[in-house]
């Protein structure tokens, strides 16, 4: 059973690992700077996906005139 899991999401143990590992290697102070800079990077692509649908629909708009 626990050969399943090892391939799903991490448990409690994995993710204390992985947060461990991220303070050791980016160091307390660097972390806020990813997150945001996550962030920014994440809202700029939800940004372009909406431009990008909006332009498709107004595509099809135009041509069903």
């Amino acid at each position: 059973m626990e050969t399943v899991l090892a391939f799903g999401m991490p448990g409690g143990m994995e993710w204390a690992l992985i947060i461990l590992f991220i303070i050791i290697f980016f160091g307390a102070k660097k972390i806020p700077e990813l997150a945001r800079g996550l962030g920014k990077g994440i809202r700029e692509f939800k940004d372009a996906t909406k431009d990008i649908k909006s332009e498709i629909e107004d595509g099809v708009k135009d041509e069903k005139k």
